[in-house]
């Protein structure tokens, strides 16, 4: 199973090398098949030269650069345009996101669940140097998003989570423009009818630069994004749920299906 990873980067020209550096290392070390598409997002430092460094002693690191309008959630749209792998998992550029983490959802993804829901909040995750103000309002924000929604899944509002390549296209179509994209994808996906499984992450402050999240700006849209799928879940009677007669496989299981010669044989005659 390839995985594609999408980076939103911004003015990250002080991270993205070991960033990406991290991923690169695990991935050959599991001797999985990778992308690491990372998304320039209007970045007036170095940012492109370090991925442009990487991309050119690596067929599996890919540059993009977002010439349209910026967003943190218009950089991930325009990844998850353009990613080609089997599964994605969005990473930040700042080396917060552990690759021993995105491994693990790896694993999750090929052989137990649709989606890879990691948790900082739960027995083996943890947070380091998490500031203590915006530590308050992310607890506030996910006990909201628990009670409306109904869930016991704790840090819907982190970015750092996993898809297979079908959940991205059945959350079609996303509209989030900024922060608010954290909450979109994963509250699609789970409303919309696609298996997930929670496990423990760890979460680092950034070393260097200065996130681009303020969360004074981003309240109302959080709040709106919430709503919009909150609604879609009342009102449209299951529109947009996946079809009924598809059900989560193991990715051996799939290929396995596809490639025998009487299933061959049987989707050409349905063809």
């Amino acid at each position: 199973m390839k995985l594609s990873i999408v980076i939103p980067a911004r003015n990250e020209a002080g991270n993205i090398g070991a960033t990406v550096d991290g991923l690169r290392a695990r991935f050959q070390q599991e001797q999985i098949e990778y992308e690491i598409l990372v998304v320039d997002d209007g970045s007036t430092d170095a940012t492109c030269a370090e991925v442009e460094r990487r991309a050119a002693i690596d067929s599996g690191v890919r540059l993009e650069r977002n010439t349209g309008a910026h967003g943190f959630g218009r950089a991930i749209r325009y990844g998850l345009d353009r990613f080609t792998g089997d599964a994605v998992v969005i990473v930040m550029a700042d080396a917060s996101d552990d690759p021993d983490d995105v491994v693990n959802y790896y694993y999750v993804l090929r052989d137990q669940a649709e989606c890879a829901f990691g948790s900082r909040f739960v027995r083996g995750g943890g947070t380091y140097d998490y500031p203590r103000f915006k530590l308050f309002v992310n607890r506030l924000a996910n006990l909201f998003v628990r009670l409306l929604f109904g869930l016991r899944y704790n840090d819907v509002t982190n970015a750092f989570k996993g898809y297979r390549a079908e959940v991205i296209r059945g959350c079609q179509p996303l509209i989030s423009p900024h922060f608010n994209l954290t909450v979109e994808i994963p509250l699609k996906a789970i409303v919309r009818g696609y298996t997930y499984k929670v496990v423990p992450i760890t979460w680092r402050n950034r070393k260097t630069g200065v996130s681009s999240l303020h969360l004074e700006e981003q309240g109302s849209r959080y709040l709106f994004i919430v709503l919009y799928v909150w609604m879609e879940r009342l009102l449209t009677r299951g529109d947009y749920r996946r079809p009924a007669d598809e059900c989560f496989e193991p990715w051996e299981a799939r290929q396995a299906l596809a490639t025998d010669p009487q299933t061959e044989h049987l989707s050409f005659i349905q063809k």
